[in-house]
């Protein structure tokens, strides 16, 4: 049996990058980034798909300047809103799965526990709208795609928040985190190792279609952006850090253009059923990248 075709948008980003070192032993594997694609374009889109004439697609591209957004609405929403759905046009014209990736953010928080994925979604950010718009682009097309709702996102790669602290703690002997929003790091590469394990179970099946739909994607247990950043402070080299203090803050105390939700928390039982997978816990993720950065 010859190796699938996948069409892989996105290459450079967190998971994008993570994606195309776990496909690469699977897959027929075309990757793509900006400018090479550009999402802003519908024919730029149309164009790769049915010149790849790919089995999967994969979106792992995304606008995710979350505060910038808030005054690049039109961008945004041509890149989260908008290309999921012609790629999901494309796909289902060529027979193909889509995988999509969406966010937490497109919940308000105000839930007292987790998430589920029936919950009614209501972003309180221009990101969060826009990537609601591209989940609800996919779903209107009716062919065979997976949406897997990710979790505060961090990798040794790209710009995030594991990277921010470690680059701030060599600098300051403090740092202020807020405390009062709660949510699940996910390492980019777990990420990409539960997709392409997902996508294994899905080729083996006669209709991938049957496990379309919309999946949580976290690792697990729940934690705060300041208590993710002492344990990333606490886990660098004692060396390379200056930082004596990771200081508690509130989101008052911390204004931002976006507002983000408190409550981030997910429940991942609908993938466990279904994938028979299970993220680590958020710091085990977190020790390994560590690791792998400095072995």
């Amino acid at each position: 049996m010859s190796l699938p075709r996948i069409l892989l948008v996105g290459k450079n980003g967190q998971v994008g990058w993570e994606l195309r070192r776990a496909l690469a032993p699977m897959a027929q594997l075309e990757s793509v980034d900006f400018p090479e694609i550009d999402l802003a374009n519908p024919d730029s889109i149309r164009q790769w798909v049915r010149t790849t004439r790919p089995q999967v697609v994969i979106n792992a591209a995304a606008y995710t300047a979350v505060d910038k957004a808030e005054t690049d609405s039109d961008l945004v929403m041509k890149i989260n809103g908008a290309a999921p759905g012609i790629l999901a046009q494309e796909a289902r014209e060529a027979g193909a799965l889509l995988v999509h990736y969406s966010t937490d953010y497109v919940f308000d928080g105000a839930k007292t526990g987790p998430y589920v994925e029936t919950d009614a979604p209501n972003p309180l950010s221009a990101y969060g709208r826009s990537k609601l718009a591209g989940d609800l682009a996919v779903q209107a097309i009716g062919g065979a795609y997976l949406i897997f709702r990710l979790s505060w996102v961090y990798g040794a790669r790209g710009q995030n928040f594991m990277l921010t602290m470690l680059r701030l703690a060599r600098q300051r002997k403090q740092l202020r985190v807020v405390n009062d929003q709660m949510g699940a790091p996910t390492w980019s590469r777990f990420i990409a190792q539960a997709t392409a394990l997902a996508l294994c179970q899905v080729a083996a099946q006669p209709d991938p279609a049957a496990f379309s739909g919309v999946y949580h994607l976290a690792a697990s247990g729940l934690t705060s952006w300041h208590a993710f950043a002492e344990q990333i402070v606490q886990l660098m080299p004692p060396e390379a850090r200056v930082c004596l203090e990771v200081q508690a803050i509130s989101t008052a105390e911390y204004p931002t253009a976006a507002k983000r939700p408190l409550n981030s928390a997910m429940s991942c039982a609908k993938l466990e059923r279904a994938f028979r997978l299970r993220l680590p816990p958020w710091n085990e993720g977190l020790r390994l990248v560590l690791e792998d950065a400095n072995p």
